[in-house]
């Protein structure tokens, strides 16, 4: 059988093989290019059952070919039997007829071969074909194999004993017909070849019909035979099929291996869209054309960044687009693919919140907090995702605004200026200026990002996300430092005891028998008993008592720090490993895509399972617990009045033209590299739209004292990769054909407004091991910089000429241009490093 690659059925009968590559003899071409010259041809046969096709194939032969009466009719009887279909069995079921007929198999029976891909035992008798489907062709599950609306195409080919000379007929319906039991499953068929001929010949008809099954599995030779008016045209087809063929010379390859499907197949609309030219058909030209034809920087952008010439036209523009699939936004996202993104993504969003809260905190003698990052990413995310041109993007603060508040903070300390009311006056010339580049439809000039700066600036946020995630790791060793002095033969010497000057009522107090001096190996002597007062209590207890620890082991902490590198390193090989669980042998493809699609979850789910069942004193995830500000002097509306001078106002205008140019780069670099031609996405793009909703809620989180968002490169390319879509129905051996992202806006909703709930979810969160999250960083980190052509650059600079992969760029550019092209990346890639690790890295965006 053949669906695009061809399958055999093994010896025994019960098992088909693995999908291959089929070899052909050419001289089976030939053959068969002589049948359709000599045999019948019937095309847009008007016919309802395979009986009257059959009676109508034997009246029509041509005079010098036509069988005599008596021959006709056994050869209808033969084809009109009833054909055996090699089943596939489930393990199970094999297992269980094994162990009732454990010798069967083992005797000869003499069989022949039935035209409709069956064997049938001489003795057996012949039933007539069902012109209904059979129950085991309706519950037949390769059905999932199969697109909707597909059709079959059956090809008879045999040997029988009472025909002089061959019997040839092609027929192609005029509208498809289910022709009964003749089929593997019950699917409408268009054509038929039957080949049937005497004796001595077998193997010879047998190649023909595989001949005949490889091209009617062509993509081209289909639409030949589907337009074809005459018997010329199949040939011609053919010709055509011949002109591409290529050739294994004997000798320098086994003709019994099997060749395996290739990973990735060429797109067949531009070999279509060439060769249909002769058969008129100029609309499925046109379209394969149009889709495979390749233009300048980004085509798909060339409506979403045209300019009107009228003020806010690009937005108006933006909304119109998107305005007929906003209910779509909401009803794409019933799937259970994106129950899985909203998991994976709200974790990445509040561990991010948690981070940035964290530092912005430090940075602003906690004027901006964790609280107020959890709020500000609740609230502007909800908002975006509601209005935005792209729902996708998910918003963040970023390293560059953070380098801005830390300046700003230190300069309003160093001229007694108020930061808050100084912030507010920034966010609104930032609000403004923004407008102004939405109605000036600034966001025409993305077209003019190249690969280049798109590569740079993900390759830069990418490690930035690797580089933190490692950096949080080493700094648990000197939170939970590692003993290194620690030696098994003095385990008796170890030891720690409160010492209270002065103990509480109620406190048991412990005399030692010996001395309490510390000794070169640790050993506490006592030779001053009346200067301490020795008691039983914990650590806890010992300094809410005022006391503090005495001895060798009071600053040990077991073990905590290799467990969390185990729970780092083990989440992202885990998440890594299943998420590649998609592409492996075993188990279905259904369970393997819906492992694949929770890997980041179950991964998560795994090693805090573990980290609960050992019980170490790991560090966790704390949400904070209380809606207040995290500095009581300051409240949740920010005056613009009152504190600084008046001209504070106008002198915001200054840094507020960095800071705009800072979030136009970031949001809308961010936005090209996920609106990249490689995510199909069919909604369209909104630049103008993101921009004019991330200015506005400049405004309210000025206002309230948030901190400010944009586009989160890397945990965006997350969520997109997260909801990729992928065919249901492929062929035995064909990869899933990548279908576009699931475009939608509920996940993104879903997820900022479980991140503002997490507040009151902080008893369920406190079980969640901090490594973990940082091991899902890295995870999202090496993703993204995986997603990059540079990434694979990079590595072609360590591989030797001849191990390089056949990539499609090195078959028309030089090798010493592509390694200068990423030589120069990779410097950039390094100045931008530096750069962001000063205080000048507010101006990186404009680097790039």
């Amino acid at each position: 059988r053949w669906i695009k690659f061809e399958e055999k059925v093994e010896d025994g009968g019960d098992r088909w093989s693995a999908p291959h590559v089929t070899a052909l003899p050419l001289h089976s071409l030939f053959e068969l290019r002589m049948c359709l010259q000599k045999g019948t041809v019937l095309l847009d046969l008007d016919a309802h059952s395979f009986k009257e096709i059959i009676d109508k194939a034997l009246s029509g032969q041509p005079e010098e070919r036509a069988l005599r009466p008596e021959l006709k009719d056994r050869l209808a009887a033969l084809l009109l039997g009833q054909p055996r279909h090699h089943a596939t069995r489930s393990p199970l079921r094999t297992l269980a007829e094994l162990g009732l007929s454990p010798c069967r198999g083992r005797h000869s029976t003499r069989l022949h071969s039935h035209p409709g891909c069956g064997a049938k035992n001489r003795s057996e008798p012949r039933a007539q074909l069902s012109e209904t489907p059979l129950k085991e062709q309706l519950k037949n599950k390769f059905k999932k194999k199969l697109p909707p609306g597909a059709e079959v195409a059956s090809v008879l080919v045999g040997e029988v004993d009472f025909l002089e000379k061959p019997f040839i007929a092609f027929i192609r319906l005029k509208e498809t017909v289910a022709l009964g039991a003749l089929t593997e499953v019950a699917f409408p068929s268009r054509f038929i070849f039957i080949l049937l001929g005497p004796r001595a010949k077998a193997k010879a008809y047998h190649e023909v019909g595989r001949a005949m099954a490889t091209l009617l599995t062509d993509e081209l030779f289909q639409r030949i035979a589907q337009q074809s008016e005459h018997r010329e045209d199949l040939i011609a087809g053919i010709d055509e099929f011949l002109d591409e063929l290529t050739v294994l010379p004997p000798g320098k390859w086994d003709p019994s291996a099997r060749i395996p499907p290739p990973n990735c197949l060429p797109s067949p609309h531009k070999r279509i869209a060439t060769h249909l030219r002769e058969w008129k058909s100029t609309c499925n030209r046109n379209t394969a054309a149009a889709e495979d034809r390749p233009g300048p920087g980004h085509p798909h952008f060339s409506e979403e960044l045209e300019r009107t010439g009228r003020l806010f036209g690009g937005l108006v523009r933006d909304i119109r687009r998107k305005a007929p699939w906003y209910w779509s936004d909401f009803s794409d996202a019933l799937h259970i693919q994106c129950l899985s993104a909203v998991l994976y993504i709200y974790l990445a969003t509040v561990t991010n919140a948690i981070t940035f809260g964290g530092m912005l905190g430090d940075a602003t003698a906690n004027m901006q907090g964790v609280l107020e990052s959890f709020l500000g990413t609740a609230f502007a995310g909800s908002i975006f995702c509601l209005f935005a041109g792209q729902p996708l993007t998910i918003l963040s603060s970023t390293g560059p605004v953070l380098v801005f508040e830390r300046l700003l903070f230190s300069f309003s300390e160093d001229y007694s200026l108020d930061y808050l009311e100084f912030r507010l006056w920034i966010g609104l010339w930032v609000a403004f200026f923004g407008l102004v580049l939405v109605a000036t439809e600034a966001s025409y000039l993305v077209q003019y990002f190249t690969r280049f700066t798109e590569e740079g600036f993900c390759a830069l946020i990418s490690l930035i996300f690797i580089y933190d995630s490692m950096k949080k790791m080493v700094s648990l060793a000197d939170t939970y430092p590692i003993n290194w002095q620690y030696r098994t033969e003095d385990v008796t010497l170890y030891n720690c005891i409160c010492n209270l000057s002065s103990p509480a009522p109620g406190v048991q107090l412990w005399s030692p028998l010996a001395s309490l001096t510390p000794s070169p190996l640790g050993v506490l002597s006592l030779q001053h008993p009346e200067a301490l007062i020795l008691a039983r209590l914990s650590k806890t207890q010992c300094l809410d008592q005022g006391g503090h620890l005495l001895g060798a082991s009071c600053h040990y902490v077991p073990d905590v720090t290799l467990m969390s590198f185990l729970l780092f390193g083990g989440t992202f090989l885990c998440s890594t490993m299943i998420k590649r669980f998609k592409t492996s042998r075993y188990f279905p493809t259904m369970l393997r895509k819906m492992v694949s699609d929770f890997s980041i979850i179950l991964a998560i789910l795994i090693f805090c399972t573990i980290d609960a069942v050992l019980g170490l004193e790991t560090p966790k995830l704390l949400v904070p617990s209380e809606l207040k500000p995290t500095n009581p002097a300051r409240g949740w509306i920010i005056s613009p009045f009152g504190a600084n001078p008046w001209w504070v106002c106008l002198l915001s205008v200054v840094p507020a033209v960095l800071v705009t140019i800072l979030i136009f780069m970031d949001q809308q670099i961010t936005a090209v590299i996920l609106n990249r031609r490689e995510y199909k996405l069919q909604k369209g793009a909104g630049f103008h739209l993101d921009l004019f909703c991330v200015s506005l809620l400049m405004i309210v989180t000025s206002v309230t004292g948030l901190p400010w968002y944009v586009s989160a490169t890397v945990i965006s390319l997350a969520h997109m990769e997260s909801l990729k879509k992928e065919s249901t129905t492929s062929a035995p051996g064909e990869q899933p054909k990548f279908l576009g992202i699931r475009e939608q806006r509920l996940t993104g909703l879903v997820v900022f407004i479980l991140t503002g709930v997490s507040v009151f979810m902080a008893p369920i969160l406190k079980y969640i091991p901090m490594p973990v999250l940082y091991g899902v960083f890295l995870h999202m980190g090496v993703a993204a910089l995986n997603s990059i052509q540079f990434t694979e650059r990079v590595q072609l600079l360590l591989m030797p000429a001849k191990h390089q992969p056949d990539l499609i760029y090195l078959r028309h550019v030089p090798l010493r241009r592509v390694h200068l092209f990423t030589f120069i990346q990779m410097l950039c890639l390094a100045v931008l490093w530096v750069l962001k690790s000063t205080v000048a890295a507010i101006i990186f965006p404009v680097m790039v």
